[in-house]
């Protein structure tokens, strides 16, 4: 794998902290001068092990990832489908913890400027302590943290503490949220806006709800912060058709599959580039 070119950002880069450059807002910001939807990628820290993952993640960034997520292994992942929730089994089982996953993304900002999310639920968080954890989010030069089980007229404990790192939060909504969680949602919203294109856990699918575009744009329309699309998300079709409504796409299981289907280091890695690069393909207008 070639190595990975660090980026030139729009703002100041800084140390992570209140005062950081705002690498998500920049992110999206050359998305919309070039006219295509941001791609985020997702990868399971520590699946099959860390230094696999890092692998991944880097692959991503190569292939042309505009923001990578990082998943924090879970032993209750509810919002994850099989193909997720087997990553995270074998995370867990090759001993991964919090720190692991800091580890990967670590590894990645020494190497590149791509915005870095951390995606895990609130329980190992609230575990950890929120105050350690969002230090160590700090450290690792992580941008975002998603936390699907977060409510955001309940995240009063836990957002404003990683804000007071530089690190932002995202919320997720749905086809069901009803207008007060809209609102809510976009009044806390704070790096970007995740809205969950089917109902049920994430994974691959053939087909995505075509009756989802009114809703994304009336979300955008109160939103202060872009609004990307996730689950279900497996082929760059579909990436191209879910992008002409948002303002970035996630694709985390079909990637997860491709991470799981074996082979060298190496092989994994190019397999995992050469699809991010047909997905970043599909999303340029």
């Amino acid at each position: 794998m070639r190595a990975v070119k660090r980026r030139t950002m729009a703002t100041p880069d800084a140390a992570p902290g209140p005062l950081a450059g705002d690498r998500i807002a920049a992110a999206f910001a050359r998305c919309r001068a070039r006219g295509e939807a941001a791609l985020v990628t997702y990868v399971m820290g520590g699946d099959p092990d860390l230094a696999t993952s890092k692998a991944m993640a880097l692959a991503c960034v190569e292939g042309g990832a505009d923001l990578l997520e990082l998943g924090v292994p879970f032993s209750d992942p509810m919002a994850d489908g099989p193909t997720i929730q087997h990553a995270a089994e074998r995370a867990l089982a090759a001993g991964t913890t919090p720190d692991g996953v800091l580890e990967v993304a670590a590894a990645v900002r020494a190497r590149s400027d791509v915005p870095i999310a951390l995606m895990g639920y609130l329980n190992p968080i609230l575990a950890r302590g929120v105050e350690r954890f969002a230090d160590g989010c700090a450290r690792a030069g992580v941008d975002a943290v998603i936390i699907p089980d977060l409510l955001p007229e309940e995240a009063g404990d836990v957002a404003p503490v990683l804000a007071s790192r530089g690190v932002r939060t995202v919320f997720l909504l749905a086809p069901t949220s009803d207008a007060a969680r809209v609102e809510a949602a976009a009044r806390a919203a704070t790096g970007f806006l995740y809205f969950v294109s089917v109902t049920g856990v994430t994974g691959a699918r053939t087909a995505v709800a075509a009756e989802i575009g009114p809703t994304v744009a009336a979300i955008r329309e109160k939103s202060p912060v872009p609004v990307v699309i996730g689950f279900g998300v497996s082929s760059p079709a579909q990436a191209r058709a879910l992008g002409a409504l948002a303002d970035g796409v996630v694709v985390g299981s079909a990637i997860v599959q491709r991470i799981a289907e074996g082979g060298t280091r190496k092989a994994r890695a190019e397999r995992v580039a050469r699809f991010v690069r047909s997905l970043k393909r599909a999303l340029r207008r």
